[in-house]
């Protein structure tokens, strides 16, 4: 089953971010994932969320997508994340 990443960023340094920004991808794509969603573009519909940067990775399932998130390649990316955004992420099963 699907599993999908869903990030919401608040970036608080750009020029420190720029450097996550350029190297995550390749560590997605290593482990298997893809990027649907890149855009700090999104529409309130309904309710009081105010979302930031909107980030939406899907992977093969949920063993892939942890196997992202606690690469050493991505946790040594992830500090510099921490430094330069406040983020939310979360992971979700999907069809």
């Amino acid at each position: 089953m699907a599993a999908y990443v869903i990030v919401n960023d608040d970036i608080t340094d750009e020029g420190t971010f720029s450097e996550f920004r350029e190297r995550v991808g390749a560590t997605v794509e290593a482990n298997g994932g893809r990027y649907l969603v890149r855009s700090g573009n999104a529409e309130l519909i309904e309710g009081n969320w105010s979302p930031g940067r909107m980030v939406v990775i899907e992977f093969d399932d949920a063993s892939a997508a942890r196997g992202w998130l606690n690469s050493p390649e991505y946790t040594e990316l992830k500090r510099i994340r921490q430094r330069s955004a406040n983020a939310s992420l979360i992971l979700v099963e999907g069809v």
